[in-house]
């Protein structure tokens, strides 16, 4: 078990789920929020969150077998949706595969927004989810598992503390400022995206190797 895997899938899920990009969101959302309201939507959405995300480490890949999906099919759907949504970011914009308008006109509506459509779909999205399915199936046994769920829980820690303090980095940033963290973390999600999608087509096509 290294360190460094560790630390990649905690960049990496802090590239695709991209917090400080979601902090305007968080601010519109709440907005008819008190402070202690907010905190404690903010709370709430990431410990949904951390326990989507350890619920996937688990079952993903139960959800695999049941379908009779190969990993190096879903690493090339889940490296092309990754992609998708980090072409959005690159624009300095959220991807519809996150949200849509729909979704959008109906969480105005909502009193709680917390779970959704905080944490599913803008934060435990489905590249996400993919990418988690993809690094649980590629590690297995016990030590990895609770690697991977101890990264979990230290980015959903780390995302709460950023959403504390969202009112406060959004002014600090400005819209600007946030586009361009946006547009830095599409840069590293599109890699990453690639590179799984490259590990799919040489695991269905192993020629390519040579």
């Amino acid at each position: 078990m290294e360190l460094t895997l560790y630390v990649k899938f905690f960049l990496g899920l802090l590239a695709i789920i991209n917090p400080i990009g979601l902090l305007p969101v968080f601010v519109s959302l709440t907005s008819h929020q008190s402070a202690a309201e907010r905190d404690q939507t903010a709370k709430v959405a990431n410990f949904a969150v951390v326990i989507i995300l350890l619920s996937t480490i688990v079952a993903g890949q139960l959800i695999l077998n049941m379908f009779s999906i190969s990993l190096s099919a879903f690493r090339i759907a889940g490296g092309t949706l990754i992609a998708i949504i980090a072409m959005s970011m690159l624009q300095g914009k959220l991807s519809e595969v996150k949200r849509n308008p729909e979704e959008d006109r109906e969480a105005s509506m909502m009193d709680s927004v917390a779970v959704v459509p905080l944490a599913l779909p803008l934060m435990a999205g489905p590249g996400a989810i993919s990418s988690v399915i993809v690094f649980a199936a590629e590690h297995k046994g016990i030590l990895n598992v609770l690697a991977m769920s101890v990264t979990v829980v230290l980015f959903g820690l780390l995302s709460f503390t950023l959403f504390r303090m969202a009112t406060a980095i959004n002014k600090l940033l400005g819209k600007t400022g946030i586009n361009v963290i946006t547009r830095l973390m599409g840069l590293l999600m599109l890699s990453i995206g690639i590179e799984v999608m490259a590990a799919g087509l040489k695991g269905l096509f192993p020629s390519l190797l040579g």
